[in-house]
């Protein structure tokens, strides 16, 4: 993919955002959506996207939501796709999440975000997605 290393980031989301417009949130930032796979989370699966979490308390609760949930895996691509998302998402405590943020206007966590590019790379072409689930975006807009 061209843009890969210009910003793209993985959102997996959980069933209470689907009714939220997560979407809309991040298309009304500029975001195009490239890729949205729905995605049954086995242990293995989420023990590889936690595994720099493997020290804190809260992975395995944080797994066995995942595994009661059917997960949506987002892929958007944007310039600062990361830094921008992040901002957008929140605090990971939702408590701790300004308004206006994704987390501080559901008051959940219901949302990851890939921390740097490098992760969302790996999240994407190995964790979440298959390489050619990806697609060339191109909005009308930017013709």
């Amino acid at each position: 993919r061209v843009n890969l290393l210009k910003g793209e980031i993985t959102h997996p989301v959980g069933p209470v955002g689907s009714g939220r417009d997560i979407i809309k949130h991040f298309e009304h930032k500029g975001f195009c959506l490239v890729a949205m796979k729905f995605c049954g989370d086995s242990e293995k699966h989420l023990n590889q996207h936690f595994v720099n979490l493997k020290n804190r308390p809260f992975p395995p609760l944080a797994c066995e939501m995942h595994k009661l949930w059917t997960c949506v895996a987002i892929v958007w691509e944007v310039l600062n796709a990361v830094k921008t998302g992040r901002m957008m998402l929140g605090q990971t405590n939702s408590k701790d999440s300004k308004p206006g943020t994704i987390r501080g206007d559901i008051s959940r966590n219901i949302m990851c975000g890939s921390d740097s590019v490098k992760s969302a790379e790996k999240e994407i072409n190995l964790l979440w997605l298959k390489p050619k689930e990806l697609t060339d975006y191109k909005s009308c807009a930017h013709d």
